[in-house]
């Protein structure tokens, strides 16, 4: 990679089922989907960019409850967040709160004229999920 390659901001909104994935474009300003993937190909996606020094930050979401308290998933996320830090032990992994990203996702589906039953397709609310989850945090550093 050379010196004035930009990196990019991962995020993933982890679930049993499904794993939504999105990235920033190089210069953090867009949050792109990826798509659906299981544990396995996320792991081997993200070893490949890692090796080319494309990440900046892996962000999760992290479901709350709308109080602010923990739920049984945050058990789940804090092992898999984890694994993450024990496979990518170079790169900042961070929790970025999560409870309204699927109710947004909806809205923003529904908002682009897919039929319901394209909107409910498997993985297409994980994968906007985390578009929501990474838009939000490129919102926020600006």
């Amino acid at each position: 990679m050379g010196p004035d390659r930009k990196k990019r901001i991962v995020a993933i909104d982890y679930g049993t089922k499904r794993i939504g994935l999105a990235e920033s474009d190089p210069l953090l300003l867009f949050a792109k989907p990826v798509g659906t993937v299981d544990r396995e190909t996320l792991f081997s996606r993200l070893k490949e960019m890692a090796g080319r020094q494309e990440i900046e930050k892996i962000l999760v979401g992290y479901p709350l409850s709308s109080d602010g308290s923990e739920n049984r998933m945050t058990g789940v996320i804090d092992r898999f967040i984890e694994e993450l830090s024990i496979a990518f032990p170079g790169l900042p992994v961070e929790r970025v709160d999560e409870h309204r990203s699927s109710r947004d996702a909806m809205q923003i589906l529904a908002a682009s004229g897919l039929s319901r039953k394209e909107r409910n397709r498997k993985g297409r609310l994980d994968t906007a999920a985390a578009c929501v989850i990474l838009r939000e945090y490129l919102e926020t550093r600006r």
